[in-house]
């Protein structure tokens, strides 16, 4: 099965799948139907079965899924079953919120360095790993595996950082800067918008209001 190809809306769905088997196995379930796994996720069964078989299936006829199994074969496609080395620039209250959330390590993904251009914070400690100056990141790039660049600085800094990522062989930027960034085709950039999230959010309050008021 060619996952390359998979849509990524199937993509996006993925870790809602694996969120919800890792409860069920938290609750000791060994088997669920795509019924019962769609009365939890509030998804269709045709869609799960529609998602999955973009993988091979993994299900069985009257039988349903493995849950262990269908939880460790989604953690392969999402590539979370070994190690991703991260590092994080900008050790603000954003970035040192990221490098304080435990469930990251939970799933394989190491945050092994952080760098700052604020002399206040260079050389301190954000849960046991010290800051960086952000002039040393060219260097650390060159001695060191980086899987994911995690971005949380200001939009007109975040350009150049990534310019400096991509240069020195970066593949995959996590962006929390208010800007689209610009990167050559073979660079994945997950943009996490949080105001933009917020405004949506805005827009759907508005019009339960509007409704109510009909």
């Amino acid at each position: 099965m060619d996952e390359i190809n998979v849509p990524n809306v199937v993509i996006t769905r993925l870790p809602r799948y694996y969120r919800y088997l890792e409860e069920l196995m938290d609750e000791g379930v060994e088997r669920v139907s795509s019924s019962e796994l769609s009365e939890r996720m509030g998804v269709t069964a045709s869609q799960i079965r529609q998602d999955l078989n973009h993988f091979g299936g993994f299900g069985q006829q009257g039988y349903g899924y493995r849950v262990d199994f269908l939880h460790q074969e989604i953690a392969r496609i999402l590539g979370i079953d070994g190690v991703n080395h991260i590092i994080l620039i900008g050790a603000g209250n954003l970035g040192q919120s990221l490098a304080k959330y435990t469930n990251y390590r939970k799933r394989g993904f190491l945050i092994e360095a952080i760098f700052d251009k604020d002399p206040e914070k260079i050389g301190k400690p954000v849960q046991q790993i010290r800051v960086s100056d952000i002039r040393d990141l060219p260097g650390y790039l060159k001695t060191h595996d980086v899987d994911i660049a995690a971005i949380t600085i200001p939009k007109e800094e975040a350009v150049k950082v990534a310019e400096v990522l991509v240069k020195n062989g970066v593949k995959a930027i996590w962006n929390f800067a208010h800007t689209d960034l610009k990167v050559p085709p073979d660079v994945s950039v997950e943009n996490v918008h949080l105001s933009e999230s917020l405004m949506a959010l805005s827009f759907k309050v508005k019009e339960r209001r509007k409704k109510e008021t009909e």
